[in-house]
């Protein structure tokens, strides 16, 4: 009970300056805090109805297994979007686009450094991150549920996706604790219209106070946060 009243503070101190909320799977079921999930996302969605919930999951697997973590992400959880590993394909991440008006966020060049192990693998003369930019954008996306996973700290990549999938919206983390510039983000990663992304800072934000006013430090560094966004939009 206690993490669901604190993100429940966090959330409702942020609200005012998020455009959507992301929360972790694995931070909540390392502690059997499910039912506090759930309780989570009930919760915004009734207070802050405007604001989209993204299940941060990353899910991967085959079609009759994917049919179950959809099921987790959009009936049990009642996410409005999710994101997934494309490591296994097409099949892997159709079931989840069997859900009208879900979201699916495909990763694609992730802000870990590890990630370039496997994403700059040469594919037929690019690289892998962007053979899965490319075919997100024509061939698996009929539906319109698609956007992409790319990490703030590659923004040159950034500007290369976005450059590939038009107006794709882009979910772009690693700025706050992983380092990720505000600026070169918002730059590279914005539609002509200065939309299409959502710039996700996690620790930052959540551990910006220390104290019993950790809810106020949190809305600080959210306002501050986004107001560093729109400058450059």
């Amino acid at each position: 009970d206690a993490i669901f009243d604190f993100c429940r503070k966090i959330v409702d101190a942020t609200a005012p300056y998020a455009c959507a909320f992301k929360p972790q799977i694995a931070y909540f079921a390392a502690h059997r805090a499910e039912d506090q999930l759930e309780q989570l996302i009930a919760h915004i969605h009734l207070k802050h109805p405007e604001l989209p919930v993204i299940l941060d999951a990353k899910r991967g697997d085959i079609g009759s297994t994917a049919e179950q973590y959809a099921r987790e992400a959009f009936d049990r959880y009642r996410a409005d979007a999710v994101t997934v590993n494309p490591y296994m394909g097409f099949d892997s991440i159709e079931p989840y686009l069997e859900h009208p008006g879900k979201g699916v966020i495909v990763l694609c060049r992730t802000s870990n450094p590890g990630g370039s192990d496997l994403q700059f693998l040469d594919t037929g003369g690019q690289p892998l991150y962007q053979t899965v930019a490319r075919l997100a954008a024509q061939k698996w996306n009929a539906s319109g549920q698609l956007g992409l996973v790319v990490g703030a700290t590659f923004p040159k990549e950034i500007e290369v996706v976005r450059g590939m999938v038009g107006e794709m919206p882009l979910l772009i983390p690693g700025i706050g604790a992983q380092g990720g510039d505000v600026e070169a983000t918002v730059r590279a990663g914005r539609t002509a219209a200065g939309t299409g992304m959502l710039i996700n800072s996690s620790r930052a934000i959540i551990y910006a106070g220390k104290d019993d006013h950790y809810a106020e430090a949190a809305a600080q560094a959210a306002q501050k946060t986004r107001d560093a966004i729109n400058a450059f939009r």
